[in-house]
């Protein structure tokens, strides 16, 4: 019997297994594949989930990450500027899905969980106590069970869950090729009145190259891609010959925008693309996974320990829902302003002007990086993550990212507050305290283990106790 299977060993599930293991909870991670695949579709992390990871003190390890201004797009038009929301924290970060993936497993090895490789889950059933699943033909048991097993999962149809949207219309096929003609393509995003072809070019070596053709979706979704049908594709939207060869990693979708009607079905949860699955615009999707796993993780072991409120591991679906409803809105939207047919020329024109205004800019810049989650967390004013504080403490000087590298939560104190620093000693087991003096508006702060205010002395009427019951439960016993 397992505390917690988690089943999928990509970027989430092992993200998800880390923060599991830092909590204390060691958990079994079961992968289909025998080995890591190496393959990376997605390579972009964003601000919000490389706040994340410097909370975790992982994001030097994940990938190069870059500060300041960086050109971003919306539907393929270029204009917007990523670090004019991240208030001086990272605004990308460069990190290949695969690297990602292994830096997150070596973390969750390192903290105990057990990770498998070539087990095969064909099914699950749920009792009062537990869930039984099938591995490899044999049963194995666990107390909860996390579906971070992709847009087929198993998990999920298994639970029964409705995964439902918009299907495809959109066919792209994508893979690295080496073009003997390397320059016979504009690099980059280009859009023709046949559709889209993106080409990150390596002029010495393998080109990645991805096309999007709006005629129709893929007559068959499981079909091998060819060489040919790549080259085909290309040429059709370029008008013009792309010679090319030496095919690597060749793949197909669509713009289906799918998203399951609840993340937990109770003892079974969903992650990642298992919960959600959408168009790559903006390269999103692995993004929302990850913060999946950073809002789940910790509630998820405090309910394997016992230790957990009510409702706190129904406040993952609560806070994670919305989130993927409103990523999938956006991507629907990057779709229709990508039509092809010449007819959208105007509006992407005029969406194009509208992007230089500074409040479009940081409105659509917030929603692609996810600096503009806020959960609802009943006092207000809180909600939003934590700001990067630079504290002056007994100690030294300390970021606050640095401060919630254990996975706790965290009583802020900026002013004295003797009689916070008392309440919050009750939870001294699950609640660290820290003093010091930061520019803030308020005196002191409750930070949950994801980074997320959860309580703030500015709102009045609002008990710090009332907030620590509601995210960790009752205090320690005396």
């Amino acid at each position: 019997m397992f505390e917690v299977v988690v089943v999928g060993g990509g970027p989430v599930g092992m993200l998800l297994a880390a923060e599991l293991g830092l909590q204390g909870v060691r958990p079994l991670v079961l992968e289909r594949h025998r080995v890591p695949t190496g393959e990376s579709k997605a390579g972009t992390l964003h601000a919000r989930t490389a706040q994340s990871l410097d909370r975790r003190g992982l994001l030097e390890a994940v990938g190069r990450t870059t500060y300041g201004s960086v050109s971003f797009h919306f539907s393929g038009m270029f204009g917007l500027d990523l670090g004019a929301v991240t208030d001086g924290g990272p605004s990308i970060v460069g990190s290949p899905q695969a690297w990602a993936e292994q830096v997150f497993a070596r973390r969750a090895a390192a903290l105990g969980a057990e990770i498998r490789r070539g087990q095969e889950v064909t099914g699950l059933v749920q009792h009062d106590g537990h869930v039984t699943l099938t591995v490899n033909g044999r049963e194995l048991a666990a107390r909860y069970v996390v579906g971070a097993d992709g847009a087929r999962s198993v998990v999920r149809q298994a639970a029964g869950i409705p995964f439902a949207g918009t299907g495809a219309r959109v066919a792209a096929l994508m893979g690295d090729v080496r073009l003997l003609d390397p320059y016979g393509v504009p690099p980059g995003y280009t859009r023709t009145p046949r559709g889209w072809i993106i080409v990150w070019l390596n002029p010495a070596g393998h080109s990645r190259l991805t096309t999007y053709d709006f005629r129709a979706p893929h007559a068959d979704r499981e079909a091998p891609v060819t060489l040919e049908e790549l080259q085909a594709a290309a040429e059709h939207i370029a008008g013009r010959p792309v010679p090319m060869a030496d095919p690597r990693g060749l793949s197909r979708y669509g713009d289906a925008a799918l998203q399951a009607e609840t993340y937990r079905q109770g003892r079974v949860l969903l992650a990642g693309d298992a919960a959600h699955v959408h168009f790559p615009w903006g390269g999103q999707g692995l993004n929302t996974g990850l913060e999946d796993a950073f809002n789940l993780g910790w509630k998820l072991a405090a309910e394997a320990r016992g230790t957990a409120p009510d409702g706190l591991l129904d406040s993952y679906h609560a806070e994670r829902h919305p989130v993927g409803a409103r990523v999938l809105w956006n991507v629907r939207a990057q779709t229709a302003l990508a039509d092809p047919d010449p007819a959208v020329d105007p509006l992407r024109e005029l969406f194009a002007e509208l992007m230089r205004f500074d409040q479009v800019n940081e409105y659509l810049s917030g929603m692609i990086s996810a600096v503009d989650t806020t959960y609802d967390v009943g006092v207000p004013g809180a909600g939003r993550m934590a700001a990067d504080l630079e504290l002056k403490t007994a100690g030294g000087e300390l970021r606050l990212a640095q401060a919630l590298h254990g996975g706790r939560g965290l009583l802020l104190d900026l002013a004295g507050r003797d009689d916070l620093v008392g309440t919050a000693a009750r939870w001294g087991s699950r609640v660290d305290v820290l003093r010091g003096r930061a520019d803030h508006v308020a005196d002191a702060l409750l930070v949950r283990p994801d980074g997320y205010v959860a309580w703030t002395s500015a709102a009045r009427g609002h008990s710090l106790e009332a907030s620590l019951e509601r995210w960790f439960g009752a205090p320690d016993a005396d």
